[in-house]
Order: C-alpha cells, then structure tokens, then sequence
C-alpha cells in the first residue's frame, strides 16, 4: 500500500524547541514526510510573548505562514503587522528588507503553517544580531545530516576573498 497524501494536523506529534527566554515553538514537519522534495512545510505552535526564530531573511526561499488560530505579529522589514487566524503572510526572499519573524502576542499560542520553498545553497541573514547563515546540500528546514556546509559567522568577522591565499 502507498503513503496516503493527505494527513490530518491533529495527528502530528510536535516536539519543542527553545532557546533562552525568548525562542520557544513546538513544530511538526508536514511535506517531508509525504515525500515533497522541493517544498517545506511544517506546523509550528508558539507559546504568548515568544517566537520561533530570530528575526531573519532568506536570500534563496520565499516563505509563507498560513495562521490557524491565535494572535501574533509579524516583523517584516522596518514594518510590523498584526496577524490573526485566518490570515496569510507572505515573506519572499531577499535581504534585511524582507528579514521576517513572527511572534505570539495573544494570551492564546499562535499556531501556523509554515511554507517555504526548499532551495539549496541559502544565505540567511539576521540584521538583529548581524550574523549571516550559510546551508549547502540541505536547504533550511531540511534534512541536516545531508548538509555539507552549515555555517553561521557574525559579518564583521568577514575576511578578505584573497586572506590567507
């Protein structure tokens, strides 16, 4: 018998992630497991007050967020925009201008669909921090025992093209 397509999100098993006081989310990956190979999509539950990941752009995918039920705001750019169930958040890929993040603000968690394309190599960007990204053989959100490069630097520690050469 073939995987059945179609899954109900009520079946997923999320489990959590954190990281200090303000990164908090409990996801499901969804499209990898019915055998998408060229889209990620995942269920991500974040608790009030906190967000999944830090504020980031992708120079590669393009992301969208389904919201299912909860409250939240999106961080886009120099913009802020508030999010409820119902709605639909397009991210595109590209530089600090479209760097995005997501966090709970009701009293309820934020429950969403995450969407993305899933192309390799990518290049993430976090202008909060001012660190850079960088994946290559597994796009983010994907398998990371297939990475052959996974490498995350702050930008003023950049070097020269031709240091050390």
């Amino acid at each position: 018998m073939t995987q059945s397509p179609v899954i109900r999100l009520t079946d997923l098993t999320l489990s959590p992630q954190h990281h200090g006081t303000r990164f908090e989310a409990a996801m499901a990956a969804i499209a990898a497991p019915l055998g998408a190979t060229h889209l990620g999509a995942r269920l991500v539950e974040v608790p009030p007050g906190k967000a999944a990941w830090p504020f980031h752009s992708h120079h590669a995918n393009d992301e969208m967020f389904v919201i299912l039920s909860g409250t939240g705001t999106l961080r886009l750019g120099t913009e802020s925009h508030a999010v409820a169930a119902g709605m639909v958040a397009v991210c595109p890929a590209g530089g600090a201008e479209t760097a995005h993040q997501l966090t709970a603000t009701g009293d309820q968690p934020l429950r969403y669909l995450a969407i993305s394309t899933m192309r390799e190599p990518d290049v993430m960007e976090y202008p909060d921090s001012g660190k850079i990204t960088v994946f290559a053989g597994a796009a983010p959100g994907g398998d990371k025992a297939a990475r052959r490069i996974a490498a995350s630097f702050l930008q003023e520690d950049a070097v020269d093209y031709w240091e050390g050469e």
